[in-house]
Protein backbone atom coordinates (compact mmCIF):
# COMPACT_ATOMS: atom_id res chain seq x y z
CA UNK A 1 0.00 0.00 0.00
CA UNK A 2 1.38 3.37 -1.00
CA UNK A 3 2.13 6.12 1.94
CA UNK A 4 -1.16 8.02 0.36
CA UNK A 5 -3.50 4.96 0.41
CA UNK A 6 -1.98 4.28 3.99
CA UNK A 7 -2.40 7.69 4.89
CA UNK A 8 -6.47 7.98 3.25
CA UNK A 9 -7.15 4.39 5.23
CA UNK A 10 -5.50 5.62 8.36
CA UNK A 11 -8.38 8.69 8.49
CA UNK A 12 -10.81 6.02 9.81
CA UNK A 13 -9.60 1.87 9.68
CA UNK A 14 -12.49 1.04 10.96
CA UNK A 15 -14.94 1.70 7.48
CA UNK A 16 -14.87 -1.15 5.28
CA UNK A 17 -12.82 -1.13 2.60
CA UNK A 18 -15.43 -1.54 0.11
CA UNK A 19 -15.89 2.16 0.99
CA UNK A 20 -12.89 3.31 0.09
CA UNK A 21 -12.70 1.83 -3.60
CA UNK A 22 -16.05 3.53 -3.77
CA UNK A 23 -14.59 6.64 -2.88
CA UNK A 24 -11.78 6.51 -4.87
CA UNK A 25 -13.80 6.20 -7.94
CA UNK A 26 -16.26 9.05 -6.21
CA UNK A 27 -12.42 11.06 -6.40
CA UNK A 28 -11.72 10.35 -10.14
CA UNK A 29 -15.40 10.91 -10.95
CA UNK A 30 -15.38 14.85 -9.33
CA UNK A 31 -11.96 15.87 -10.66
CA UNK A 32 -14.12 15.99 -13.81
CA UNK A 33 -17.11 17.93 -12.48
CA UNK A 34 -14.70 20.29 -10.76
CA UNK A 35 -12.73 20.04 -14.01
CA UNK A 36 -15.54 20.99 -16.60
CA UNK A 37 -18.64 22.08 -14.25
CA UNK A 38 -17.57 25.83 -12.56
CA UNK A 39 -16.84 27.03 -16.08
CA UNK A 40 -19.86 25.70 -17.94
CA UNK A 41 -22.01 29.02 -17.09
CA UNK A 42 -18.61 31.25 -18.72
CA UNK A 43 -18.75 28.33 -21.86
CA UNK A 44 -22.46 29.27 -22.54
CA UNK A 45 -22.38 33.13 -21.54
CA UNK A 46 -18.56 34.28 -23.08
CA UNK A 47 -17.71 31.62 -25.90
CA UNK A 48 -21.60 30.25 -26.72
CA UNK A 49 -22.89 34.40 -26.51
CA UNK A 50 -26.06 33.36 -24.70
CA UNK A 51 -27.42 35.40 -21.90
CA UNK A 52 -26.98 34.98 -18.19
CA UNK A 53 -30.68 34.11 -17.63
CA UNK A 54 -30.46 31.36 -20.20
CA UNK A 55 -27.28 30.42 -19.47
CA UNK A 56 -29.11 30.00 -15.35
CA UNK A 57 -31.85 28.39 -16.94
CA UNK A 58 -29.63 25.64 -18.72
CA UNK A 59 -28.04 24.90 -15.33
CA UNK A 60 -31.35 24.70 -13.76
CA UNK A 61 -32.61 22.82 -16.25
CA UNK A 62 -30.22 19.74 -15.24
CA UNK A 63 -31.41 19.83 -11.68
CA UNK A 64 -35.52 20.16 -12.88
CA UNK A 65 -33.93 16.75 -14.85
CA UNK A 66 -32.43 15.20 -11.94
CA UNK A 67 -35.54 16.18 -9.78
CA UNK A 68 -37.76 13.86 -12.01
CA UNK A 69 -35.24 10.91 -12.74
CA UNK A 70 -34.42 10.60 -8.89
CA UNK A 71 -37.75 9.78 -7.26
CA UNK A 72 -38.34 7.87 -10.86
CA UNK A 73 -35.42 5.33 -9.81
CA UNK A 74 -36.00 5.17 -6.09
CA UNK A 75 -37.95 2.12 -6.45
CA UNK A 76 -35.96 0.70 -8.94
CA UNK A 77 -33.22 0.77 -6.47
CA UNK A 78 -35.62 -0.46 -3.40
CA UNK A 79 -35.19 -3.66 -5.73
CA UNK A 80 -31.98 -4.18 -7.57
CA UNK A 81 -29.82 -2.33 -5.10
CA UNK A 82 -27.48 0.53 -6.05
CA UNK A 83 -25.00 -0.30 -7.89
CA UNK A 84 -26.82 -1.40 -11.57
CA UNK A 85 -28.56 2.38 -11.29
CA UNK A 86 -25.34 3.80 -10.26
CA UNK A 87 -23.51 2.33 -13.06
CA UNK A 88 -26.30 3.43 -15.96
CA UNK A 89 -26.43 6.72 -14.38
CA UNK A 90 -22.23 7.07 -15.43
CA UNK A 91 -23.02 6.08 -18.66
CA UNK A 92 -25.58 8.74 -18.96
CA UNK A 93 -23.91 11.55 -17.51
CA UNK A 94 -21.07 10.58 -19.95
CA UNK A 95 -22.80 11.10 -23.15
CA UNK A 96 -24.61 14.79 -21.48
CA UNK A 97 -21.04 16.58 -20.86
CA UNK A 98 -19.57 14.51 -23.46
CA UNK A 99 -21.52 16.09 -26.08
CA UNK A 100 -21.47 19.74 -25.06
CA UNK A 101 -18.71 20.92 -27.08
CA UNK A 102 -21.14 20.61 -30.10
CA UNK A 103 -23.46 23.18 -28.19
CA UNK A 104 -24.32 26.38 -30.84
CA UNK A 105 -27.47 27.25 -29.90
CA UNK A 106 -29.46 27.27 -26.82
CA UNK A 107 -31.72 24.22 -27.48
CA UNK A 108 -28.87 22.39 -27.68
CA UNK A 109 -27.47 23.17 -24.51
CA UNK A 110 -31.22 22.68 -22.68
CA UNK A 111 -31.11 19.01 -24.16
CA UNK A 112 -27.90 18.16 -23.31
CA UNK A 113 -28.42 19.31 -19.92
CA UNK A 114 -30.99 17.34 -19.24
CA UNK A 115 -29.78 14.31 -20.41
CA UNK A 116 -26.48 14.98 -17.80
CA UNK A 117 -29.48 15.99 -14.97
CA UNK A 118 -31.44 12.38 -15.69
CA UNK A 119 -27.48 11.13 -14.81
CA UNK A 120 -27.41 13.20 -11.89
CA UNK A 121 -30.50 12.07 -10.77
CA UNK A 122 -29.91 8.44 -10.66
CA UNK A 123 -25.97 9.11 -9.33
CA UNK A 124 -27.09 10.53 -6.10
CA UNK A 125 -29.52 7.92 -4.67
CA UNK A 126 -27.72 4.85 -6.43
CA UNK A 127 -24.34 5.81 -4.57
CA UNK A 128 -25.93 6.87 -1.20
CA UNK A 129 -27.82 3.47 -0.72
CA UNK A 130 -24.66 1.84 -1.41
CA UNK A 131 -22.96 3.83 0.90
CA UNK A 132 -25.27 3.26 3.35
CA UNK A 133 -25.81 -0.38 3.24
CA UNK A 134 -21.72 -1.08 3.48
CA UNK A 135 -21.58 0.78 6.63
CA UNK A 136 -22.43 0.07 10.02
CA UNK A 137 -25.15 2.65 11.48
CA UNK A 138 -22.54 4.14 13.72
CA UNK A 139 -20.08 4.80 11.06
CA UNK A 140 -22.42 6.44 8.39
CA UNK A 141 -21.92 10.31 9.94
CA UNK A 142 -18.07 8.74 9.05
CA UNK A 143 -18.69 7.56 5.74
CA UNK A 144 -20.93 10.59 4.74
CA UNK A 145 -17.83 13.12 5.57
CA UNK A 146 -15.64 10.76 3.51
CA UNK A 147 -17.35 11.26 0.88
CA UNK A 148 -17.77 14.30 1.02
CA UNK A 149 -13.80 14.60 1.16
CA UNK A 150 -13.63 12.51 -1.80
CA UNK A 151 -16.01 14.66 -3.69
CA UNK A 152 -14.17 18.31 -2.73
CA UNK A 153 -10.88 17.39 -3.42
CA UNK A 154 -11.75 16.17 -7.06
CA UNK A 155 -13.51 18.97 -7.43
CA UNK A 156 -11.09 20.98 -6.14
CA UNK A 157 -8.15 19.62 -8.20
CA UNK A 158 -10.14 19.59 -11.38
CA UNK A 159 -11.36 23.50 -10.89
CA UNK A 160 -7.61 24.27 -10.50
CA UNK A 161 -6.65 22.51 -13.33
CA UNK A 162 -9.78 23.42 -15.70
CA UNK A 163 -8.31 27.25 -14.35
CA UNK A 164 -5.52 26.56 -15.86
CA UNK A 165 -6.90 25.16 -19.29
CA UNK A 166 -9.97 27.55 -19.96
CA UNK A 167 -10.04 30.65 -21.52
CA UNK A 168 -12.56 32.36 -23.22
CA UNK A 169 -10.71 32.92 -26.33
CA UNK A 170 -10.36 29.79 -27.30
CA UNK A 171 -13.53 27.49 -27.86
CA UNK A 172 -11.40 24.24 -27.63
CA UNK A 173 -10.11 24.60 -24.20
CA UNK A 174 -13.28 23.96 -23.31
CA UNK A 175 -13.85 20.89 -25.49
CA UNK A 176 -10.78 19.55 -23.66
CA UNK A 177 -12.56 20.22 -20.14
CA UNK A 178 -15.87 18.41 -21.25
CA UNK A 179 -14.77 15.44 -22.95
CA UNK A 180 -12.05 14.99 -19.55
CA UNK A 181 -15.38 14.64 -17.63
CA UNK A 182 -16.59 12.29 -19.30
CA UNK A 183 -14.07 9.99 -19.24
CA UNK A 184 -14.13 10.21 -15.29
CA UNK A 185 -17.76 9.21 -15.52
CA UNK A 186 -16.35 6.22 -17.20
CA UNK A 187 -13.88 5.69 -15.44
CA UNK A 188 -15.31 5.29 -12.27
CA UNK A 189 -17.57 2.03 -13.60
CA UNK A 190 -14.00 0.42 -13.41
CA UNK A 191 -14.14 0.31 -9.67
CA UNK A 192 -17.74 -0.81 -9.32
CA UNK A 193 -16.97 -4.23 -9.45
CA UNK A 194 -14.85 -4.19 -6.71
CA UNK A 195 -17.89 -3.01 -4.71
CA UNK A 196 -19.96 -5.30 -3.32
CA UNK A 197 -23.39 -5.21 -3.12
CA UNK A 198 -24.76 -4.48 0.69
CA UNK A 199 -26.85 -7.88 1.80
CA UNK A 200 -29.13 -5.85 3.22
CA UNK A 201 -30.28 -4.45 -0.27
CA UNK A 202 -30.80 -8.34 -1.43
CA UNK A 203 -32.34 -10.28 1.20
CA UNK A 204 -35.07 -7.56 2.72
CA UNK A 205 -38.54 -7.97 0.62
CA UNK A 206 -40.63 -5.00 -1.44
CA UNK A 207 -42.22 -3.04 1.20
CA UNK A 208 -45.98 -1.51 1.12
CA UNK A 209 -46.58 1.85 1.33
CA UNK A 210 -44.23 3.26 -0.91
CA UNK A 211 -43.41 6.63 -1.11
CA UNK A 212 -47.01 7.54 0.43
CA UNK A 213 -45.69 6.03 3.80
CA UNK A 214 -41.79 7.79 3.10
CA UNK A 215 -44.18 11.28 2.63
CA UNK A 216 -45.77 10.81 5.50
CA UNK A 217 -42.42 11.03 7.79
CA UNK A 218 -43.21 14.57 8.88
CA UNK A 219 -39.46 15.22 10.07
CA UNK A 220 -38.12 13.79 6.83
CA UNK A 221 -40.01 16.23 5.02
CA UNK A 222 -39.46 19.07 6.95
CA UNK A 223 -35.21 18.45 6.08
CA UNK A 224 -35.72 17.90 2.84
CA UNK A 225 -37.37 21.49 2.60
CA UNK A 226 -34.46 22.99 4.75
CA UNK A 227 -32.06 21.40 2.82
CA UNK A 228 -33.61 23.03 -0.57
CA UNK A 229 -33.19 26.48 1.27
CA UNK A 230 -29.20 25.55 2.10
CA UNK A 231 -29.01 24.28 -1.63
CA UNK A 232 -30.67 26.93 -3.45
CA UNK A 233 -28.97 30.25 -1.35
CA UNK A 234 -25.86 28.21 -0.50
CA UNK A 235 -24.49 25.19 -3.50
CA UNK A 236 -26.04 26.78 -6.19
CA UNK A 237 -25.17 30.46 -5.76
CA UNK A 238 -21.98 29.72 -5.29
CA UNK A 239 -21.77 27.82 -8.54
CA UNK A 240 -22.70 31.44 -9.65
CA UNK A 241 -19.97 33.08 -8.19
CA UNK A 242 -17.40 32.41 -11.31
CA UNK A 243 -19.20 34.03 -13.74
CA UNK A 244 -20.07 37.08 -11.59
CA UNK A 245 -16.32 37.37 -10.55
CA UNK A 246 -15.39 37.34 -14.26
CA UNK A 247 -18.10 39.65 -15.34
CA UNK A 248 -17.98 42.14 -12.17
CA UNK A 249 -15.35 42.58 -11.10
CA UNK A 250 -12.99 41.01 -13.79
CA UNK A 251 -11.49 38.00 -12.34
CA UNK A 252 -9.82 35.81 -14.79
CA UNK A 253 -9.90 32.09 -15.20
CA UNK A 254 -6.86 31.38 -13.44
CA UNK A 255 -8.14 32.66 -10.22
CA UNK A 256 -11.84 31.11 -10.92
CA UNK A 257 -9.68 28.21 -10.59
CA UNK A 258 -7.87 29.01 -7.44
CA UNK A 259 -10.93 30.02 -5.81
CA UNK A 260 -12.54 26.62 -6.46
CA UNK A 261 -9.37 25.13 -5.10
CA UNK A 262 -9.15 26.85 -1.97
CA UNK A 263 -12.86 26.08 -1.06
CA UNK A 264 -12.47 22.43 -1.93
CA UNK A 265 -9.25 22.08 -0.21
CA UNK A 266 -10.80 24.15 3.24
CA UNK A 267 -13.12 21.12 3.44
CA UNK A 268 -11.03 18.52 2.58
CA UNK A 269 -8.79 19.25 5.10
CA UNK A 270 -11.63 20.14 7.95
CA UNK A 271 -14.05 17.64 7.00
CA UNK A 272 -12.43 14.33 9.25
CA UNK A 273 -11.97 16.75 12.14
CA UNK A 274 -15.36 18.11 11.83
CA UNK A 275 -16.75 14.62 11.67
CA UNK A 276 -15.40 14.27 15.32
CA UNK A 277 -16.13 17.11 16.71
CA UNK A 278 -20.07 16.67 15.76
CA UNK A 279 -20.09 13.24 17.63
CA UNK A 280 -22.07 12.93 20.72
CA UNK A 281 -23.11 16.76 19.91
CA UNK A 282 -26.77 17.42 18.93
CA UNK A 283 -27.56 17.15 15.41
CA UNK A 284 -29.05 19.91 14.45
CA UNK A 285 -27.37 22.43 16.14
CA UNK A 286 -23.79 21.55 14.37
CA UNK A 287 -26.44 21.35 11.09
CA UNK A 288 -27.24 25.23 12.05
CA UNK A 289 -23.81 26.06 11.87
CA UNK A 290 -23.66 25.98 8.08
CA UNK A 291 -26.34 28.59 7.03
CA UNK A 292 -25.27 31.19 9.74
CA UNK A 293 -21.60 30.75 8.52
CA UNK A 294 -22.88 30.57 4.65
CA UNK A 295 -24.58 34.06 5.41
CA UNK A 296 -21.76 35.74 7.10
CA UNK A 297 -19.83 34.30 3.41
CA UNK A 298 -22.02 35.85 0.98
CA UNK A 299 -21.73 39.45 3.22
CA UNK A 300 -18.03 38.95 2.28
CA UNK A 301 -18.65 38.28 -1.46
CA UNK A 302 -20.88 41.39 -1.68
CA UNK A 303 -17.99 43.56 0.03
CA UNK A 304 -15.71 42.41 -2.52
CA UNK A 305 -17.93 42.50 -5.48
CA UNK A 306 -18.62 46.38 -4.41
CA UNK A 307 -15.21 47.65 -3.70
CA UNK A 308 -13.23 45.46 -5.49
CA UNK A 309 -11.22 44.21 -8.89
CA UNK A 310 -9.43 42.14 -10.40
CA UNK A 311 -7.25 40.25 -8.15
CA UNK A 312 -7.98 42.01 -5.03
CA UNK A 313 -11.94 40.79 -5.57
CA UNK A 314 -9.88 37.29 -6.51
CA UNK A 315 -8.75 37.30 -2.68
CA UNK A 316 -12.02 38.41 -1.54
CA UNK A 317 -13.53 35.91 -3.07
CA UNK A 318 -10.98 32.89 -1.98
CA UNK A 319 -11.28 34.00 1.83
CA UNK A 320 -15.55 33.40 0.97
CA UNK A 321 -14.64 30.27 -0.53
CA UNK A 322 -12.49 28.84 2.26
CA UNK A 323 -15.38 29.85 4.87
CA UNK A 324 -17.68 28.25 2.77
CA UNK A 325 -15.65 25.56 2.14
CA UNK A 326 -15.13 24.75 6.62
CA UNK A 327 -19.26 25.64 6.70
CA UNK A 328 -20.02 22.80 4.41
CA UNK A 329 -18.25 20.11 6.25
CA UNK A 330 -21.30 20.22 9.34
CA UNK A 331 -23.49 19.04 6.63
CA UNK A 332 -22.76 15.73 5.21
CA UNK A 333 -21.98 14.06 8.98
CA UNK A 334 -25.17 15.84 10.01
CA UNK A 335 -28.05 16.49 7.54
CA UNK A 336 -27.19 13.02 5.66
CA UNK A 337 -26.01 11.12 8.33
CA UNK A 338 -29.90 11.64 9.98
CA UNK A 339 -31.63 11.01 6.53
CA UNK A 340 -29.79 7.75 6.77
CA UNK A 341 -31.05 6.84 10.06
CA UNK A 342 -34.43 7.64 9.59
CA UNK A 343 -34.83 5.58 6.30
CA UNK A 344 -36.20 1.85 7.10
CA UNK A 345 -34.14 -0.68 5.41
CA UNK A 346 -37.03 -1.35 3.16
CA UNK A 347 -37.21 2.16 1.52
CA UNK A 348 -34.15 3.19 1.65
CA UNK A 349 -33.80 3.63 -2.15
CA UNK A 350 -36.71 6.34 -1.91
CA UNK A 351 -35.19 8.57 1.39
CA UNK A 352 -32.02 8.75 -0.61
CA UNK A 353 -34.47 9.67 -3.71
CA UNK A 354 -36.25 12.17 -2.15
CA UNK A 355 -33.12 13.43 -0.47
CA UNK A 356 -31.40 13.69 -3.50
CA UNK A 357 -34.18 15.52 -5.17
CA UNK A 358 -34.05 18.08 -2.75
CA UNK A 359 -30.27 18.82 -3.86
CA UNK A 360 -31.56 18.81 -7.51
CA UNK A 361 -34.19 20.98 -6.68
CA UNK A 362 -32.09 23.49 -4.53
CA UNK A 363 -30.28 23.37 -8.40
CA UNK A 364 -33.19 24.50 -10.05
CA UNK A 365 -34.37 27.27 -8.21
CA UNK A 366 -30.48 28.61 -7.11
CA UNK A 367 -29.60 28.95 -10.93
CA UNK A 368 -32.37 29.75 -12.31
CA UNK A 369 -33.51 32.61 -9.73
CA UNK A 370 -29.62 33.60 -9.33
CA UNK A 371 -28.94 34.00 -13.04
CA UNK A 372 -31.56 36.36 -13.88
CA UNK A 373 -30.89 38.65 -10.26
CA UNK A 374 -27.41 38.60 -11.67
CA UNK A 375 -28.41 40.13 -14.98
CA UNK A 376 -30.58 42.43 -13.72
CA UNK A 377 -28.34 43.77 -10.36
CA UNK A 378 -25.34 41.98 -10.08
CA UNK A 379 -24.94 43.09 -6.32
CA UNK A 380 -28.38 41.98 -5.10
CA UNK A 381 -27.75 38.25 -5.41
CA UNK A 382 -25.53 37.95 -2.17
CA UNK A 383 -27.80 39.81 0.00
CA UNK A 384 -31.04 37.91 -1.29
CA UNK A 385 -29.03 34.60 -0.93
CA UNK A 386 -27.92 35.58 3.10
CA UNK A 387 -31.14 36.79 4.04
CA UNK A 388 -32.48 33.20 3.19
CA UNK A 389 -29.99 31.14 4.84
CA UNK A 390 -30.12 33.43 8.09
CA UNK A 391 -33.92 32.86 8.46
CA UNK A 392 -33.06 29.32 7.68
CA UNK A 393 -31.20 29.12 11.10
CA UNK A 394 -33.80 29.56 13.23
CA UNK A 395 -35.94 26.36 11.35
CA UNK A 396 -33.14 24.24 11.78
CA UNK A 397 -33.22 24.67 15.31
CA UNK A 398 -37.15 24.22 15.83
CA UNK A 399 -36.99 21.26 14.37
CA UNK A 400 -34.86 19.51 16.48
CA UNK A 401 -37.54 18.84 19.41
CA UNK A 402 -39.37 16.69 16.26
CA UNK A 403 -36.84 14.51 15.92
CA UNK A 404 -36.96 11.15 17.81
CA UNK A 405 -34.95 10.97 21.02
CA UNK A 406 -32.78 8.54 20.33
CA UNK A 407 -31.32 10.05 17.25
CA UNK A 408 -30.87 13.67 18.12
CA UNK A 409 -27.40 13.23 19.04
CA UNK A 410 -24.53 12.07 16.25
CA UNK A 411 -23.31 8.57 17.22
CA UNK A 412 -19.89 8.33 19.67
CA UNK A 413 -17.08 5.89 19.19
Amino acid sequence: MSRAAAYVRSLDPELPGSIWTLELGTLVNFFGSGLAFPFLAIYLHNVRGFGLGTAGLVLGTNGLVAVAAGPTVGPLIDRVGGRLTLGTSLVVSAVGWGLMPLVRQPWHAFVLAAVGGAGTGVFWPSVSVLLVGLTPAAKRHTAFAVQRVAINLGIGLGGLAGGLIATSSDPGSFTALFVVDAATFLAMIFVLPLVPQPETELEVEPQTGGYRRVVRDRVFVTLLGLNVLFIAAGYAVFELLPVFAKNHNGVSERWIGVIFFFNTMALVVAQMPVARLVEGRRRLKMLAVMPASFTICWLVVLAGGAWADGTAAALVFVLAAVGFGLASCFHGPTQAALVADLAPARLRGRYMALSSMSWEVGFVVGPAVGGFVLAAEPLALWPLAAGVLAASVAFVLRTERRLPAALRVTPKQ
